[in-house]
């Protein structure tokens, strides 16, 4: 079922600011899941397409704080449990992403990439698989997720090259970035460009002569590539929602700032794998996504003033090799 959102140019109306108003009255007990709409409960669980009482209860607190200081009038916020499966197999993408328009009683679970992280061979290996993600952080160059806070800011469009289509005609492809700004151990999240995207890449670059493009550098030249969709995959810490989600999502910001809530949060992860160690009972361990907590054995948290300095010892051992020029195309 195809998604629906509110257009970009929404009007609030007198109902809506009244019904925000009436949303932030409860930020001081939202913790009560009392406190949580009827309407809203009904799609709190842990199956798929669902969204765990944590999480939400966090998302709401987050958004209705931010309301009640002035610096959200969106209708709708955002939530994602990264401890949830990304790929369920056979093609099908676990919806871990939430975005929900309380004004509208509307409610979404969409799919979304995790932190891929890294293996730095022969030192450390924090990475993750496409399915669950073990390991989670805030360090520059780690490429993992870090939960926590976040509000959505200004949206940049970048031409990243041609490609060709089906028809071979050629296509330019722009992608928007969102950039998040976060709070607490998510507070570099501007210094690690940690932000929202289409999960698609050109792949295999070459150049081709086009001097009368709009693109061409000052030798007449455009990069052209394959377009690689990966909403499937992993990312570099960054949230990557499908090419079409991606665009309603992003014409719902535009302009017009949200709150993200992302778990877990460190706190979590060192509670989970306190619980998993001492075998606590699963009806008293904090939340974790059980099919996923089963696969990884433990999360772990990868603080930035520990592996930081991992990983800048590492590039001092490993120096990349020197750019090299992106070759012609061979193909006319």
């Amino acid at each position: 079922m195809r998604l629906r959102f509110f257009p970009l140019g929404v009007v609030v109306t007198l109902s809506l600011l009244v019904i925000v108003i009436a949303l932030t009255a409860t930020v001081r007990s939202i913790a009560a899941p009392s406190d949580v709409p009827a309407w809203l409960q009904a799609h709190v669980g842990d199956s798929d397409g669902q969204i765990s009482t944590v999480v939400l209860e966090r998302a709401r607190a987050l958004y209705l704080k931010k309301v009640a200081q002035g610096v959200v009038r969106n209708p709708c916020y955002f939530a994602m449990d990264a401890t949830r499966p990304g790929d369920m197999g056979n093609g099908v993408l676990g919806r871990r992403y939430y975005v929900i328009c309380e004004a509208s009683q509307s409610f979404h679970a969409i799919s979304s990439g995790h932190g891929g992280g890294r293996n730095l061979k022969g030192t450390v290996d924090f990475s993750n698989g496409r399915r669950c993600s073990k390991n989670f952080g805030n360090a520059m160059d780690s490429e993992l997720t870090a939960g926590g806070a976040y509000m959505t800011s200004e949206a940049k469009t970048s031409f990243k090259g041609f490609y060709r289509t089906g028809a071979k005609q050629n296509v330019a492809f722009q992608r928007t970035f969102i950039q998040f700004d976060g709070e607490g151990e998510a507070a570099n999240a501007r210094q690690r460009v940690i932000g929202g995207h289409a999960a698609q890449v050109l792949r295999g670059m070459c150049m081709r002569k086009s001097p009368n493009s709009s693109y061409a550098d000052h030798d007449g030249l455009v990069p052209f590539g394959k377009l690689v969709d990966y909403a499937g995959g992993r990312s570099n810490g960054c949230t990557s929602w499908s090419p079409t989600d991606a665009q309603q999502i992003i014409a719902m910001v535009k302009d017009n700032p949200t709150t993200l809530y992302i778990y877990p949060e460190s706190r979590d992860i060192a509670a989970v794998a306190q619980a998993a160690k001492s075998h606590s009972p699963s009806g008293e361990a904090p939340y974790w996504n059980a099919s996923c907590l089963k696969e990884i054995g433990a999360p772990k948290f990868w603080p930035r003033k520990t592996l930081e300095p991992v990983i800048a010892q590492y590039k001092q051992d490993h120096p990349a090799p020197p750019p090299q020029p992106v070759p012609m195309c061979k193909e006319p």
